[in-house]
């Protein structure tokens, strides 16, 4: 089983600005010895939720960037989450979206200028440049800037100093977590927009497959893959039986093979008794977003839990909701502290809310508050 280091450095459980954060290493803990992933025990914390850094520790640093996904597992953080698209040449790199105007510094090269384009990516149309166009030398020639820097201002003294991520390099960085700070760290693959790559000839899911049996990832509890469109994960599934498969789903809507082919569920669907009994034949997880946990109620306070933890887990089912963020504007109305966006709110009573909820683990943008309220949460805290 995962074991869990007992105390987190101060430094880096109080809430202080990130430029001047001071994280302190977690004391060592032995690895697992889990042997297989399909073991529930192997990927499901032995004291508390699960903290999967979602892309990093994007809080504070760049997202998807190596000193994002360092920062996380310095935090406390379990597992960390690389989103997958790809290039030109077929190799995956990390990014939230193909579309990387907003998280690259690609607009600043005049040698790309012209690659800025118009495409309709799973129905909407997006303006920008898209890492399909570019080859993975290409895209090394970038830098990774802050996707958010209205609300997270100080994230930008970061942009332009690291390298745009593969699929690899963050197997690499997981590998040396692992030895460096005595604890198993492992990975969250997910595969987007998976329907509209492979209509361009760019399938995702065999490069993902090849690159993580090729490391090993795909025994031991070390890997858990995930993607919003259920015939991906039934691909890796079949590919990988070994490995964990989570099957995220949006508060609304539905996923985009199903709207492609007009068969499938809504992921409201998804979430009923029915469909969770449906989702179980090839996931062994569910990442809702958070308010399809605890629904927020009319004035967009923080509500109650409604039932789907519970039918979750009678369903066989683990529960791992996103994305949980220390900003106002990512907080329940109640939880907000002050009017503005990017200071920080009440997330500790959020955490605990889901926590007595039931959830199995959750992404967090902020590991070092989630592994502060796991330490309240289970009276460890020194």
């Amino acid at each position: 089983m995962i074991r869990r280091a007992r105390a987190l450095a101060t430094a880096a459980a109080v809430l202080v600005p990130a430029a001047a954060l001071a994280v302190t290493t977690l004391p060592a803990a032995s690895p697992s010895t889990a042997t297989s992933a399909q073991a529930e025990p192997a990927l499901t914390a032995a004291r508390g939720p699960l903290i999967i850094g979602h892309r990093g520790a994007s809080g504070y640093r760049p997202e998807h960037t190596e000193g994002s996904y360092e920062l996380a597992v310095r935090m406390g953080a379990d597992f960390i989450e690389p989103d997958l698209v790809a290039t030109k040449d077929g190799q995956l790199v990390v990014r939230h979206e193909n579309e990387i105007g907003g998280t690259t510094d690609v607009a600043s090269h005049p040698e790309f200028a012209g690659r800025k384009t118009t495409k309709t990516v799973d129905g909407t149309k997006i303006t920008g440049w898209f890492t399909e166009d570019f080859t993975l030398a290409e895209i090394k020639t970038l830098r990774a800037v802050e996707r958010l820097p209205d609300i997270r201002q100080r994230n930008t003294l970061y942009n332009g100093r690291y390298q745009v991520l593969t699929l690899q390099e963050v197997i690499d960085l997981a590998k040396r977590f692992t030895r460096e700070y005595h604890r198993r760290i492992g990975i969250v693959p997910e595969t987007k927009h998976p329907t509209y790559f492979r209509s361009i000839g760019l399938p995702l899911e065999n490069t993902v497959v090849a690159t993580i049996k090729r490391n090993g990832f795909d025994k031991g509890g070390r890997t858990v893959v995930q993607s919003f469109e259920p015939t991906s994960l039934q691909q890796l599934h079949k590919a990988l039986p070994h490995v964990t498969v989570l099957q995220c789903m949006s508060a609304s809507g539905s996923p985009y093979d199903t709207v492609a082919t007009g068969h499938g569920p809504t992921f409201g669907e998804m979430a009923k008794p029915e469909g969770l009994k449906a989702v179980r034949s090839y996931a062994d997880w569910i990442g809702p977003e958070k308010s399809m946990v605890v629904p927020p109620t009319a004035d967009g306070s923080l509500g109650t839990p409604g039932p789907l933890v519970k039918d979750a887990h009678k369903a066989g089912l683990k529960v791992v909701p996103y994305t949980f963020r220390n900003e106002n504007q990512f907080l329940p109305k109640d939880l907000r502290n002050g009017t503005a966006p990017g200071d920080y709110g009440q997330i500790f009573k959020e955490y605990d809310t889901y926590f007595k909820a039931g959830i199995d683990g959750m992404f967090t943008d902020n590991s070092d508050t989630a592994y502060r309220a796991r330490q309240d949460f289970l009276g460890e805290r020194s």
